[in-house]
């Protein structure tokens, strides 16, 4: 772990230029919502219409023009969706938001009109035919060449067709995972397969809208947040809300965009405090605080940064100064004498002198404290001293998780011993850095919780030998998915891994 660590760091100083992804350029965007309450032949709905006003309203805030559809028959629907086709063109966003009926067939995801039929074991076509393709809807907005295209389904109820003493159409609750999207196309469900999504969280709710779509639009006006961002608060907060009634629903959404796509601005450098704090479910999951690198005396736009990397045998710091330098010298606190970097086998280009050494090393058990600064520069000026902040605790929790991040193709791998094992190893190692590990076996939602030893900051990458760093599987298991939930709150991207 030792040599990753290290490698790791130099990697990171050597491309320390930032890249920043700008928001999707659209000629203009366009939305449609479409809510389905009065069903006659499968049972009716309380909330779909509320939820596509609602999202109406939200998406108008947002630069929208929308257009708004409530209880479509099969003949209204398409001439909706006609009518959708005409307003969006080249370049556009296009934002589709349906709430009612959906019925999953065969891996296919159908949204059902007000005049669906009541189907019984046998009758999936006449399903089929009654009902709008989710997947001809992408495919109409890509024929229209839209540059973002983005579907939220809030249709994972319960089967409509299951009657008592009668023999259903084949389905169960909740829609099919839509994985298979083409390029710049973004899908969210207020459900994950097999799960049904919650109207209301008890008889005295009496919020207007169901549990998904009030948290989704809100965190969709949030200023700053990408779709990306917005998906995974709304996943967390509805999730944490169904909790509470012992019910299981965790929205997933698919993700194939091409560009950071942000519907209300992007984060500005410099935010009011209140702007900048994550909202409250968010707050009680932070555990540490970050690193913090104090603001130099003198106000240099030059001053030094540092990248703390843990080790087997301690810390290593990497400075990162912009000028060309003569010179590093450092000490811990603000007492006591500067000590020389040194120098490396390497020439600066810049001066032709041999390059100081940008690293220092602390011991495993190095308390917090505050690292001074200083170099020289080409004319022979010293520079600083400048302060940085050392917090062992909240760097550890920095390090693992950017080495998680650069190496995701590696937390899970799977062999065959004895049966089918699949191995979560590289996550013990680096499990500082994670609050909670959710996988899913054969499915796109992850919804089992690995155990994990808690993280001992002395020996943070040993794996405790009596934990069991797999699990045993079915032998016919295909694949598995992985979240992580981070110390500080975040979630990350749900990724598959198959055998």
């Amino acid at each position: 772990m030792g040599w990753l660590s290290r490698l790791l760091a130099v990697t990171s100083l050597a491309t320390c230029i930032a890249a920043f992804a700008a928001p999707a350029h659209a000629e203009k965007r366009v939305a449609l919502v479409v809510g389905n309450n009065d069903y006659r032949n499968v049972p009716k709905l309380q909330k779909a219409v509320n939820d596509a006003r609602t999202m109406g309203d939200t998406l108008k805030q947002l630069g929208f023009t929308v257009m708004v559809a409530e209880n479509q028959n099969r003949q209204a629907f398409s001439q909706t969706l006609l009518a959708f086709d005409k307003a969006v063109g080249a370049g556009d966003t296009a934002f589709f938001f349906y709430a009612g009926h959906g019925f999953e067939i065969a891996g296919q995801n159908f949204l059902l009109p007000t005049d669906v039929p009541a189907a019984t074991e046998g009758q999936e076509e006449l399903v089929r035919d009654a009902s709008i393709l989710a997947d001809r809807i992408i495919e109409r907005m890509q024929n229209r060449k839209v540059r973002t295209a983005i579907l939220v389904f809030d249709a994972c109820r319960n089967n409509p067709f299951e009657r008592a003493g009668t023999r259903a159409v084949a389905g169960g609750g909740g829609l099919a995972p839509m994985t298979q999207l083409p390029e710049g196309v973004f899908s969210v469900f207020s459900a994950g397969p097999r799960q049904t999504a919650l109207d209301r969280l008890s008889n005295d709710d009496t919020n207007p809208n169901s549990v998904f779509t009030r948290t989704f639009a809100k965190e969709l006006t949030q200023p700053g947040a990408n779709l990306v961002q917005v998906a995974q608060r709304t996943r967390r907060l509805v999730s944490e809300l169904a909790e509470t009634v012992r019910h299981k629903q965790i929205p997933v959404y698919f993700d194939q965009m091409v560009d950071d796509v942000f519907l209300n601005g992007m984060a500005s450098k410099a935010q009011p405090e209140a702007a900048a704090k994550p909202a409250e479910p968010l707050q009680k999951l932070a555990a540490l605080p970050p690193v913090q690198q104090l603001k130099p005396q003198n106000d240099s736009v030059n001053a030094p940064i540092a990248m703390f990397s843990r080790h087997n045998g301690g810390w290593t710091v990497v400075f990162s100064i912009a000028d060309p330098t003569l010179g590093i010298s450092w000490r811990m606190g603000d007492a006591g004498d500067f000590r020389e970097t040194g120098f490396i086998d390497t020439l600066d280009p810049r001066t032709r002198k041999r390059m100081p050494n940008p690293s220092i090393e602390l011991p495993a058990d190095a308390p917090a404290a505050m690292i001074q600064v200083r170099y020289v520069d080409t004319n022979g000026e010293l520079q600083g001293p400048f302060p940085i902040r050392f917090d062992p605790e909240a760097a550890l929790i920095r390090d693992q998780r950017k080495i998680l991040d650069m190496t995701a193709t590696s937390w899970l791998s799977f062999r065959e011993f004895n049966g089918l094992l699949v191995y979560y190893t590289h996550l013990m190692s680096y499990r500082c850095a994670i609050r909670e590990v959710r996988v899913g076996i054969d499915s796109a939602v992850p919804d089992k919780v690995l155990k994990m030893p808690p993280c001992d900051p002395r020996d943070p990458s040993a794996i405790p030998h009596e934990a069991q760093p797999y699990l045993k599987l079915a032998p016919a298991t295909k694949s598995v998915s992985v979240e992580l939930t981070y110390r500080d709150g975040s979630v990350s991207e749900i990724k598959s891994f198959r055998r």
